[in-house]
């Protein structure tokens, strides 16, 4: 459930900073790792992580070393502990109220998905400009109108927005946020945003992503042409 902070609420430790990169990995891990403890695994090799996660054993030692955690030499590593470390090193060990602006089709998918709530991300919150839309809910979520961001941010001590408002107004949007304090933004509107420091704004493009497939594909196609031509060419000799 969203939980609002006491005022006498214990300051959380102060977590490592990390590259990049191995923050990245770090989710992958925790999905390998809930996925061995499914399989009853107690314990796990570097290998069997890196194998799971689609990485390689020394990227996954390195990156485990960065918490403090070494395994044991040919044991492994401990499945609840590591699962345990890398959920205090992302924070996923409490809970985030986080709002959501744009309740249209792609909105409306993400305010329905599970996934967020089963690891910590209640949408406690959704925003739109659209009359229709403004007084229904959305999942766990009611659809507030736009004019009221700043104060429902600030009500519901909402620390976390997903942006999935068309490209023209996300900067507007993004700004009206900033204002309401919020300092973590996941962007799924098709645009560059333009953010103050201390803002971290991550950006999901679906259709770039699908563009970066699109490539791939062209690749592999244009190598089974080649290698067809070259099958065919052999053959005629």
């Amino acid at each position: 459930m969203p939980v609002a902070p006491g005022p006498g609420a214990a300051a959380a430790p102060v977590p490592r900073s990390l590259p990049e990169a191995t923050v990245k990995r770090l989710p992958l891990y925790l999905q390998a790792l809930v996925d061995a403890n499914d399989d009853r695994m107690v314990t796990i090799s570097s290998e069997e992580l890196a194998g799971r996660a689609g990485v390689n054993a020394p990227q996954v030692r390195k990156d485990l070393s960065y918490l403090g955690s070494y395994g044991t030499r040919g044991v492994g590593y401990n499945t609840e502990l590591l699962r345990q470390q890398i959920n205090r090193q992302l924070g996923l060990n409490r809970e985030y109220n986080v709002a959501l602006i744009g309740a249209g089709n792609l909105g409306q998918a993400l305010g329905h998905y599970r996934g967020f709530a089963q690891r910590g991300f209640h949408v406690v919150a959704a925003f739109d400009t659209d009359p229709s839309k403004v007084g229904t809910r959305l999942g766990n979520a009611d659809v507030h109108p736009l004019s009221e961001l700043v104060e429902i941010v600030r009500k519901e001590h909402i620390t976390m927005a997903l942006i999935a408002t068309p490209a023209m107004v996300a900067q507007d949007v993004l700004d009206r946020l900033v204002e309401a304090g919020i300092t973590s933004v996941l962007n799924f509107a098709p645009t560059v945003l333009n953010v103050p420091a201390g803002v971290y704004l991550r950006k999901v493009d679906l259709a770039v992503e699908l563009q970066i497939l699109g490539y791939y594909e062209h690749l592999r196609s244009g190598r089974r042409a080649e290698a067809a031509g070259l099958a065919h060419t052999a053959g005629g000799r």
